[in-house]
């Protein structure tokens, strides 16, 4: 049973001419309100206790329905206490109302006059020290700047809700107006031809050069930014445009002087562009693009390494998707490739034990087909990704066989079966091509010591 009464639901549909609602309708959209409200309230009460209060306001109630995306309540802003009132206009039917303040013209005009204004006089005083606004008469205060927020803003934005408030001719203008100087924009546009000139490898690396040292590029970072995925994103079949906007954002990540933290976000997109797209490079050329999928993975690598710690669930966001686009038997080839080694960057040993080497017998039969194939490009491909996938296996014979020393590198060790029902038959037969027993034994040791795992977490 809803607590919300389904009289009042049923009023609000005769008003809009629905004469009739079926009893189900009613409970269903009255257990719908009920949610709604403690939702609204719910949110309302956390910003009430963050803004250590006891006492629930109008504003919370309508910071709340803009984090709901929902349209907040107009008209409700006072801090004075609304006082209701009641009229009845039948049985059972009351309607509250805000009762207006009765103003006593003879207590007004006895009222004692306002002081005289001062005259104009000109001081200095600082807007900000040390990125703190000093509170000082002549800076706004929090009751301005929250009476800001309210202000309609963005081309969506109804410009009546202005005039509905009593202000006329209303102009909306940022709070911060990033201009850049004539040299900064010199500098942009120079360096963005230069490091896409190819006609001259020198003038290229003396851009590379400056994006690396130079330390007062931080207002062009976000124009650098938005730059590098315009480029990858209208440019995804010249791969000299993709190699150079990896080297470019390689550049900027190397500069110690740049705070790119807030940007990471909006780097990786490109990165995993040229990591994982369909279909890179000119047409024809299937295994132009792995050289570009290496860079990028390099890139990716750097990436995790030095942003990792300030955003916990980067590895986890990139390793699920590079891990889709690697068991993914719908995509080509040389996206399979560059999930293996995008996995193999960002988790290092660990990703190629617990994702990779579980999947690798299962995916080495999308491989049989292509490499069966004489002289196609296919064949070429499936090679380049089988070879992939035994350089990221080779990575677990120091971590795994670090202690196990008793076994010698010529001491050859019948595993030959057991490998290929771990890994399958082709990669067992590349691997025991390479003649490393101890590199054989990584592999077992570490299935049967995923095995376990998996059995002991089951």
């Amino acid at each position: 049973m809803s607590v919300w009464n389904p009289d009042n639901i049923k009023d609000v549909a005769e008003s809009i001419g629905i004469a009739s609602l079926n009893d189900d309708v009613l409970q269903g959209l009255s257990s719908d309100i009920e949610y709604r409200l403690s939702q609204v309230l719910e949110e309302s009460l956390k910003f009430m206790r963050h803004s250590k209060r006891s006492t629930l306001s109008t504003q919370d109630i309508a910071q709340a329905l803009r984090v709901l995306d929902v349209e907040p309540l107009y008209g409700y802003e006072s801090t004075r206490p609304l006082r209701f009132g009641e009229a009845s206009i039948g049985p059972g039917q009351p309607i509250f109302y805000v009762e207006d303040e009765e103003v006593d013209f003879e207590k007004l005009i006895n009222a004692p006059l306002p002081k005289v204004p001062r005259e104009i006089t000109l001081t200095a005083h600082f807007l900000a020290v040390d990125g703190n606004q000093p509170t000082i008469p002549q800076n706004p205060t929090v009751a301005d700047s929250r009476s800001q927020e309210l202000v309609p803003k963005g081309p969506g934005a109804n410009p009546l809700s202005a005039a509905i408030n009593g202000a006329d001719n209303v102009t909306v203008k940022p709070l911060v107006k990033h201009v850049l100087s004539k040299e900064l924009q010199l500098y942009f546009s120079t360096a963005c031809s230069a490091v896409f000139d190819e006609n001259s490898d020198e003038y290229r690396a003396a851009a590379l050069t400056s994006l690396r040292t130079d330390p007062g590029l931080h207002q062009l970072i976000p124009y650098f930014v938005q730059f590098i995925a315009e480029k990858v994103t209208h440019n995804l079949k010249n791969l000299f445009v993709l190699t150079q906007t990896l080297q470019l954002t390689s550049a900027m990540l190397d500069n110690k002087n740049l705070y790119l933290d807030p940007y990471v976000s909006s780097l990786i997109p490109p990165v995993l562009t040229c990591l994982i797209g369909r279909h890179l490079g000119p047409p024809g050329a299937p295994l132009a693009s792995f050289s570009l999928r290496n860079t990028a993975a390099t890139l990716l690598d750097s990436i995790c390494k030095k942003y990792a710690k300030s955003s916990h669930t980067l590895k986890p966001r990139l390793g699920r998707t590079c891990l889709k686009h690697f068991l993914d038997p719908t995509k080509p080839l040389a996206t399979n490739y560059g999930g293996i080694i995008g996995l193999q960057a960002v988790g290092g040993v660990e990703a190629v034990r617990v994702l990779i080497l579980p999947n690798v017998k299962d995916y080495e039969t999308l491989l049989r087909e292509p490499l069966e194939d004489e002289g196609s490009s296919r064949q070429a491909e499936a090679e380049a990704v089988l070879t992939a996938l035994v350089s990221a296996l080779q990575t677990l014979e120091e971590d795994v066989i670090g202690s196990r020393n008793n076994i010698p590198d010529g001491e050859t060790v019948n595993h030959d079966q057991q490998l290929q029902e771990k890994v399958g038959p082709l990669v067992a037969g590349r691997v025991l091509q390479m003649g490393r027993p101890k590199f054989v034994d990584a592999l077992l040791e570490t299935g049967a010591a995923y095995a376990l795992w998996s059995s002991g977490a089951s």
